[in-house]
């Protein structure tokens, strides 16, 4: 019976997120009240274990998710992710452009969270097609399955950096591991699935194509690479230092600077100086460009906080041992079902962050029971919360409008990609659990 409450509980999630349109924060605390009260936990109690599940998730995410969009946003306004692109552009001339649009895309997706990557990088794919006359979605879909990728699989975003925290992976060897499993996910999503989409009707409308900035108003090329890159070298030194150097497993410095938290904090601070003071920008500005990344990173927060309050429902119901207990008898290996129930909630709900943080409070307890490996699940669930994207998903409505497709050409390009993303995805989390246990 309390499984099939929880059941009742997450379809009621689902509904109020994809069908009465209400925010996944109030969704979250609702559903979260309503489970509490099913399930048996004291009345006197639901308010202090929504309290609880929201502050325990926060005091570990509210820097890493905010100085992330922070250092974001800068990296964009400064110019320094569109001289990246033009770089790359120069260096792989239209011969292997695809190629080009694929390391620009990962590149600007590390620091960028998705929408931004996506309204940054179209007015770039745009000017290539009209002034190389190709088609939009074949040079468009290589770059956006990096962006997408990156979103799902790599840290500092928001959905992989909760799961890293929810299921206490390793920040550094996630990254590692989904760098690994992003390569084969993108040129296989990318490139080599656009080459059968060469013949889609596409006009890109001129209208939505944003103005970009004069080439002498950028920051120069080592500038905006090593400053958009600084947080991935950070985080990848910080997690190889203690594999290569065992002495320095336990040392204060090491540990202190491979804290996430403080290599975003490091990162924002070279990024003020280097794309902010270093440019002639007052700081004022440069505050003021990290107040609208505040607004901007808000919803994704609230998103965040609400499912830390469902998952410490779930705790202190007793149901989330419960449900570790009945899913240890499916005949699934833990990884795979992290990865379909990411992907149903996904299909239902079309937020890869509400898909990615719902999946975790239901397999923490499995996942903690059978010894799988936390830097793999994050993987796991992450590629699972991009399967199918279709009309319920903002990015989806994004895709076809600014390329000017029917929702069927949408669907067999975007959706079809997104789709194969997850399951390469998979696929590379399972080849990877081989070879490390």
């Amino acid at each position: 019976m309390s499984l099939l409450i929880i059941a009742i509980c997450i379809t009621v999630l689902v509904l109020l997120v994809s069908w009465a349109k209400i925010h996944p924060f109030p969704a979250f605390l609702l559903v979260s009240v309503m489970a509490a009260i099913a399930l048996g936990l004291p009345l006197h109690r639901i308010p202090a274990s929504l309290e609880k599940g929201i502050g325990d998730v926060m005091s570990s995410l509210l820097i890493l998710l905010s100085f992330g969009a922070m250092f974001g946003k800068i990296v964009a306004d400064s110019g320094a992710a569109q001289k990246i692109a033009a770089v790359m552009m120069r260096i792989s001339g239209p011969a292997r452009i695809q190629w080009a649009m694929v390391v620009v895309g990962f590149i600007i997706g590390i620091p960028l969270f998705y929408g931004v990557g996506f309204v940054l990088m179209v007015p770039l794919i745009f000017s290539i097609v009209y002034k190389y006359r190709l088609p939009a979605v074949w040079i468009g879909l290589p770059m956006l399955s990096a962006l997408s990728v990156t979103h799902g699989f790599l840290p500092p975003h928001p959905s992989p950096s909760a799961l890293v925290v929810q299921f206490g992976a390793n920040m550094g060897l996630t990254l590692l591991y989904g760098i690994i499993l992003a390569i084969p996910s993108i040129i296989i999503a990318g490139p080599f699935f656009a080459r059968f989409l060469k013949n889609i009707p596409s006009q890109p409308l001129r209208t939505l194509v944003a103005d970009e900035m004069p080439e002498e108003a950028l920051p120069g090329s080592f500038n905006s690479f090593f400053t958009a890159l600084l947080p991935v070298l950070l985080l990848a030194v910080t997690a190889l230092l203690p594999v290569l150097m065992p002495r320095l497993a336990k040392n204060e410095l090491v540990l202190f600077f491979s804290s996430p938290s403080v290599v975003l904090m490091i990162s924002l601070i070279y990024a003020t100086i280097s794309l902010g003071l270093k440019r002639r920008r007052t700081m004022s500005s440069v505050m003021g460009t990290y107040l609208d990344a505040a607004k901007d990173i808000a919803p994704i927060l609230l998103i965040i906080a609400g499912s830390g309050a469902l998952k410490q429902v779930l705790t202190d119901t007793g149901m989330s041992s419960a449900i570790a207990l009945m899913l240890q008898d499916m005949p699934f290996h833990p990884l795979v079902l992290g990865w379909l129930i990411a992907a149903m909630i996904r299909i239902c709900v079309g937020s890869a962050t509400v898909a990615g943080l719902t999946t975790a409070g239901i397999i923490l307890p499995l996942m903690t029971a059978t010894g799988t490996d936390p830097n793999l699940m994050v993987l796991s669930v992450g590629a699972g919360s991009l399967a199918f994207s279709h009309v319920n998903d903002s990015g989806f409505w994004m895709f076809k409008e600014y390329f000017n497709l029917s929702i069927k050409n949408t669907m067999v390009s975007w959706s079809v990609m997104e789709s194969i993303v997850a399951i390469v995805g998979l696929i590379g989390v399972l080849l990877l659990n081989l070879c490390i246990s």
